[in-house]
């Protein structure tokens, strides 16, 4: 697809900012830096090989993916060791094994002694010597053992007795974001990095080396004050930002990367609002700032270079509509917005709207420079 200007693009679409995802990629390579723990990017939320370089710029060769397909799309452009960070469904573990042989170095993640044994099963029938990762719960969040739980050790035994490598814990906080405060999500970064390590020592203590600690979410990383111990962190929301990110403290709007390009196609004039051609189809049904001190609805209105509007957001949505109203109940005038009037729409959770779409186009200095394709399906 050809580069046009913002003016000429189909809508609704999604952009990238080249300038701001450099700018978020920096922030969190500065931070884990200073706190001297490697990271191991998350690509769920790019699903780019374009963006996926810039992510692992200063972290080659390792990254995290949530779906089959993103391995095999990433180990087609070259980046060999891939973390599959979903519990494996046993109908997905030939499937494993086949990326395995063709030379991906593949590692899958369970949490209960039920999945161990399928696992080990089959191993021994497929001639699979599967990396796992072993997740633990550190915030009654998804998933994960318990780091007392008899069932961690039980597994792990197990499995090695099965002819699996047990390469250690993985832990992900995502009660983080349900944090109120910024202090909050330090914390929580603290009992995540705890819960990491004290399965880890619990493994260790029966003889397994577990050399891999690996914790992380985009708000513990951006919170951490102390990551001794942990081999790596993940985080992938942190590449684009979105507003539930910025609800928490983790940036501010002005960070945020993506955003999805739409036009005014009508009013209601007696409500005092908007119509826009981006429903839900574009923006996700996403809410995730409706519990935080500022709801943006279904996403926070810009105009169509980005500048603030005030708070004027998307109040509903249909599957090809939007309707935009001002935060506070104010009319919104049809004269500031006229059919055909171009925005931007930012997104309450970046994965789940750029999931929408099949690729963005991307844009740096104002100007759309290129399309980019996103990998799909599971």
């Amino acid at each position: 697809m050809s580069a046009q200007t913002l003016d000429q693009l189909p809508t609704p679409c999604l952009l990238v900012d080249q300038e701001r995802t450099r700018a978020n990629i920096d922030r969190m390579d500065l931070q884990l830096g200073q706190l001297q723990v490697p990271l191991r990017p998350h690509l769920k939320t790019c699903k780019n090989i374009d963006i996926a370089r810039q992510m692992l710029d200063a972290h080659p060769g390792a990254a995290t993916v949530s779906t089959l397909a993103e391995a095999d799309y990433f180990f087609g452009h070259g980046i060999k060791d891939l973390l599959y960070a979903v519990g494996i469904a046993p109908g997905k573990l030939q499937a494993v094994a086949e990326r395995r042989a063709a030379g991906m170095h593949l590692s899958i993640i369970l949490d209960s002694l039920a999945a161990a044994t399928a696992v080990t099963a089959a191993a021994r029938r497929l001639d699979c010597a599967y990396r796992v990762l072993l997740e633990v719960d550190a915030d009654g969040h998804r998933a994960g053992f318990r780091a007392d739980d008899p069932d961690l050790e039980n597994s792990a035994r197990m499995l090695a007795d099965g002819g699996c490598e047990v390469a250690g814990i993985m832990v992900h906080a995502g009660g983080s974001y349900a944090c109120q405060q910024t202090e909050a999500i330090a914390d929580m970064a603290a009992t995540e990095r705890m819960a990491a390590l004290s399965a880890a020592t619990r493994l260790r203590e029966i003889g397994l080396e577990a050399p891999v600690v690996s914790v992380g979410s985009t708000p513990t990383a951006t919170f951490s004050r102390n990551l001794d111990g942990v081999t790596e962190v993940r985080a992938g929301v942190y590449v684009f930002q979105d507003l539930v990110m910025a609800g928490l403290g983790v940036c501010r709007d002005e960070d945020i990367a993506l955003s999805v390009l739409t036009e005014v196609i009508g009013h209601r004039v007696q409500s005092g609002q908007v119509v826009i051609d981006a429903g839900w189809m574009a923006l996700s049904r996403d809410r995730g700032t409706a519990g935080q001190a500022r709801d943006r609805g279904y996403g926070l209105v810009r105009d169509v270079d980005g500048r603030d509007l005030g708070e004027v957001v998307v109040q509903a949505t249909n599957q090809e509509h939007g309707i935009l109203a001002h935060a506070d109940g104010t009319p919104l005038s049809a004269e500031e917005f006229p059919v055909g009037r171009r925005l931007r729409i930012l997104p309450n959770h970046a994965c789940a709207t750029a999931g929408q779409h099949g690729g963005y186009w991307l844009i740096e200095d104002g100007a759309v420079q290129r399309w980019l394709e996103r990998c799909q399906g599971w």
